[in-house]
């Protein structure tokens, strides 16, 4: 059985280049679940889902992206480097998965048609199994993404950037904001991702948040950024996103109700 003894991931960044980000085994099972929650209803078939209107897979806990041969939608693509991970941690990764140099059914009507097959049934298998080591791999994403966030902001926003990012990594729900938005919404580092101008991933929530909350103070600052960012998102949007309020609002919510 695999096992989360503690996930130590270092924080390349200022004055904290030093410091180690420890997340105790208690903590890793219980973002990991909240994570599953969150984007499959922590059901073992949600974990591997093609919505309507995607041109890409949604796989794991964190419904990771992976797209097909062809051209690549605008969504950093995260499965791949799942697929690393786990294999670098000894997880079981069948030899068709770490040889797959992009997913293998072109369209959302190919994998649907491909639900019941021996691949999707072992890909389930798999991620239902590993869940603690997927919360690894968010946690590293969430780690590694500060570089690139502090890189793609003002620089004189940079320094408050940093303290409310390094303020959420000091309680598990404040990790657990971190890990989930990321996976939700994405760093908010690429270009292409913008209406108007404007971003909705988590450089874009860090910036929205007032002043230098406390460790404790900085989930629900973090939740009350995050809705007006995608409220945000939802008023420039060139299609119809008024549907997503609910859910997206609801998810917001439970950054501040923590772990």
């Amino acid at each position: 059985m695999l096992r989360l003894l503690f996930l130590c991931i270092l924080l390349p960044f200022g004055a904290a280049a030093d410091s180690t980000l420890v997340i105790p085994p208690a903590t890793a099972a219980k973002i990991g679940q909240r994570l599953w929650n969150n984007e499959c209803s922590g059901t073992v078939a949600g974990l591997t889902s093609w919505n309507a209107g995607e041109d890409f897979a949604s796989l794991g806990i964190g419904h990771f992206i992976w797209y097909p041969k062809g051209p690549r939608g605008p969504y950093e693509e995260s499965f791949p480097g799942l697929v690393r991970h786990l294999a670098a941690r000894g997880a079981p990764v069948p030899q068709w998965l770490a040889k797959a140099s992009h997913c293998p059914w072109p369209d959302r009507a190919a994998f649907l048609a491909a639900k019941n097959s021996p691949q999707l049934k072992e890909l389930r298998s798999l991620l239902a199994t590993t869940v603690p080591l997927q919360a690894e791999f968010a946690a590293q994403r969430s780690a590694a993404s500060l570089p690139k966030i502090l890189a793609a902001a003002p620089a004189n926003e940079r320094d408050a950037i940093r303290a409310r990012f390094l303020a959420l990594t000091q309680t598990g729900s404040g990790l657990y904001c971190l890990m989930d938005y990321v996976n939700f919404k994405g760093e908010g580092t690429n270009p292409a991702e913008r209406y108007k101008g404007h971003g909705w991933g988590l450089l874009q929530v860090l910036q929205a948040i007032p002043g230098q909350p406390s460790p404790q103070q900085a989930p629900p600052a973090f939740a009350a950024a995050a809705k007006r960012t995608l409220g945000r998102r939802i008023e420039l949007a060139p299609r119809k996103e008024t549907q997503w309020r609910e859910g997206w609002f609801n998810r917001c919510d439970s950054y501040a109700r923590g772990l």
